[in-house]
């Protein structure tokens, strides 16, 4: 993705803040506890976070936790979701944090949205040494048939290369890992899998796919097109034609260690 369109699509999800905040899913628990060795008190940043999702989980889960978010209206939400959390704005390119004052740095899939050339000497600085960075995504199983057949209708614009396993596991194995001379401070990157699931209606799996990137800056007429086709493959299928399903994932884990 060219550097203009990565950051048009970085930019589109305050306009949705409030769907955003209502239909993306939080996060598998036990992929948290892989992520970050958990102990109680931990102090974590959760960086690009969003409406909180990721950070309600990190709560829930005993860490004290710092959100940093860029876009204002996703930190409206935030603050609306969690009245209890620090949560400052900023961006993984300019943290708002002191050095080495954090435990550990998670980002809820937003790591591929980070400029890492920029963004991975900032990590470094907030973290202390043998902190933990982790970005943590959920992605659609595809191994089950009907979900296969939902990323084949979305044509990638809901459902795009990352956001299935296999494609997931290639896409993170070195992309986002900060750059040369950065990468030196941070042991070898590992990844891991953890089962979840989203209770949805055709509705509402609808409505969350509208709050992908690729469907917020696609022009109204053909993102309206895009959506009707999904609502017909939904409305197909007798797994989710009629009332609350779950939708299989998977959250996966990229996790380092700072040396």
């Amino acid at each position: 993705m060219e550097e203009d369109e990565r950051l048009r699509h970085a930019s589109s999800f305050g306009a949705a803040a409030t769907a955003y905040a209502e239909h993306r899913p939080d996060y598998a628990r036990a992929a948290v506890r892989w992520a970050l060795e958990l102990a109680p008190g931990l102090r974590v940043l959760d960086l690009g976070a969003g409406t909180g999702k990721l950070t309600a989980t990190l709560v829930a889960a005993g860490a004290d936790v710092t959100a940093v978010e860029p876009d204002p209206a996703m930190l409206t939400e935030l603050r609306r979701a969690l009245p209890d959390i620090r949560a400052l704005p900023g961006s993984a390119e300019a943290i708002p944090l002191p050095d080495g004052s954090v435990d550990a740095v998670v980002a809820g899939n937003a790591m591929h949205w980070f400029d890492m050339a920029v963004a991975g000497p900032e990590i470094a600085r907030v973290l202390v040494p043998g902190g933990i960075l982790a970005g943590l995504w959920n992605v659609m199983d595809d191994r089950i048939g009907w979900v296969a057949g939902l990323a084949r209708v979305s044509e990638s614009a809901a459902i795009g290369p990352r956001d299935t396993p296999a494609g997931w596991r290639a896409e993170t194995a070195g992309a986002h890992l900060p750059k040369t001379g950065v990468a030196a401070r941070f042991g070898y990157p590992e990844q891991a899998e953890f089962p979840h699931g989203q209770h949805r209606t055709a509705d509402s799996l609808v409505a969350t796919l509208a709050t992908r990137a690729g469907m917020l800056v696609m022009p109204e007429q053909e993102r309206e097109a895009r959506l009707g086709r999904i609502r017909a493959f939904l409305a197909s299928r007798p797994e989710t034609a009629h009332g609350e399903f779950t939708l299989p994932m998977l959250t996966g884990v990229l996790r380092l260690r700072q040396l």
